[in-house]
């Protein structure tokens, strides 16, 4: 059983707080097991939040105790970690804990001087005030996660997302990254970065959306040919509709999709298989070895060869 440690502060921004929550609660592995335990931790019982109030089951003891720790961001007006709270992350840290921070986050590790000679992200309002107030943090506030291995920190709410899936990725596999994804409706991946930090999941079907047949055909059909034509065909609409409808529902065109949807599937076989390159562009549609490779490493920044040696599913 891993156990992750969500540590709750003075202020602490609701949305930072319930996402590790609700991720590694629900994660869960091909035969159904869930193999994280979730224990929410303060420095004192009641802890205010922005617009709320809740009680921690458990003290600061439960940094040490855990393998992972999270620490989300709180407001502004939040008032510095206390000596304590810092002294626990810094001896977490010193035994090997891995701790990431989401969002805010960042300014606790920072206190900690955990971020100290790294690369690190916040939210990009907060990364002027991230490197004025540590001038030994590299703040990089056009990523949406830094992964140093035992040290990761991320940027708002929907990148702290972001990175607790890539989190269950590493520890589980792209398979159950992809179940924990779908069980989030996790929006699709925003572009922009650098990209070798992101991890890519595959696209979840929006249920219940008037486009689910459509998303669900092209998810099918990835290996074919798909034009414009053939997905509005298969939902019963005209091309303009379509299209409309996909800039209302995804932010993006039903062409943009298409290929975002192709690389996700090529990230997902680049993990859990040993097939070749040319065979994995084949099977997610492309014309060409080399076609994919040019589309790949626009989409994610890296070549497919790379990819798959950073990414390579722990179960593979």
């Amino acid at each position: 059983m891993h156990t992750v440690a969500v540590l709750a502060l003075d202020h602490v921004v609701a949305s930072d707080l319930a996402t590790p929550i609700e991720v590694f609660r629900r994660a869960e592995t091909a035969d159904g097991h869930r193999p994280y335990r979730v224990l929410v931790c303060a420095e004192a019982p009641r802890v205010d939040g922005e617009t709320f109030t809740i009680i921690a089951r458990h003290g600061l003891e439960a940094l040490g105790e855990a393998d992972t720790i999270i620490v989300p961001g709180c407001s502004e007006e939040a008032p510095p970690p206390g000596p304590r709270v810092l002294g626990a992350l810094r001896a977490a840290a010193a035994s090997g804990t891995r701790i990431a921070s989401i969002c805010a986050g960042a300014f606790t590790l920072a206190e900690a001087g955990l971020l100290d000679g790294l690369t690190a992200t916040t939210h990009w309002a907060a990364a002027r005030r991230l490197a004025e107030a540590h001038p030994r943090v590299d703040v990089r506030p056009d990523v949406l996660y830094i992964d140093h291995g035992r040290i990761l920190t991320s940027a708002g709410a929907a990148a702290g997302l972001d990175l607790c899936l890539h989190l269950v990725r590493r520890d589980l596999g792209a398979a159950a990254a992809a179940a924990a994804a779908r069980m989030s409706v996790t929006p699709l991946e925003r572009e922009g970065g650098q990209a070798q930090f992101i991890a890519h999941t595959p696209p979840p079907v929006p249920r219940g959306s008037m486009l689910e047949p459509v998303f669900s055909w092209i998810e099918d059909n990835l290996a074919h040919d798909v034009t414009l034509a053939s997905m509005a065909a298969s939902g019963g609409l005209s091309e303009r509709t379509l299209s409309r409808r996909f800039r209302d529902q995804t932010g993006t065109t039903p062409l943009q999709w298409l290929l975002r949807a192709r690389v996700r599937r090529a990230q997902f076989l680049l993990e859990t298989t040993d097939e070749g390159i040319e065979r994995i562009a084949a099977q997610v549609g492309f014309q060409s070895p080399t076609a994919f490779r040019e589309r790949f490493k626009r989409i994610a920044g890296v070549t497919p060869r790379s990819y798959r040696s950073s990414f390579r599913s722990p179960a593979s």
